[in-house]
């Protein structure tokens, strides 16, 4: 199982990236002053959209490249992945972190990464 200080590592890895702190504690990591993962606590609407199968355990919202790519991780790992009618407009969902491991945390922050960095900035980095 992965802890915020995992996600906030494998985030400032990356380049041109910083953490913001939300005035009620809510950590968030930007490329260039654009989010691509943060912290966000299930709000009412979302348990009661989600009813029993609302996660309990910390939630992270990551940016992906489309709404493709999005639709196959909630398709391939449900477990994992989830969503609710807030994000349907928007390329990005919701992850259980506590189900995530190490490899897979690099891998999620780093394609939201790249899905909000200036494209000059990726192909610099992915070389």
């Amino acid at each position: 199982m992965v802890t915020w200080d995992d996600v906030a590592r494998a985030c400032l890895a990356l380049p041109a990236t910083t953490e913001a702190v939300s005035a009620s504690g809510r950590r968030r990591w930007l490329v260039r002053g654009r989010t691509f993962v943060r912290e966000r606590p299930l709000h009412r609407t979302d348990l009661d959209e989600l009813g029993a199968a609302a996660p309990a355990g910390p939630v992270l919202v990551a940016y992906v490249p489309d709404q493709g790519a999005k639709a196959a991780l909630l398709a391939g790992e449900p477990e994992v992945w989830f969503t609710t009618s807030h994000f349907d407009a928007w390329p990005a969902l919701m992850c259980r972190l506590d189900r995530l491991d190490r490899p897979a945390l690099t891998e999620l922050v780093a394609e939201a990464w790249a899905s909000r960095a200036p494209r000059r900035l990726v192909d610099a980095h992915l070389g």
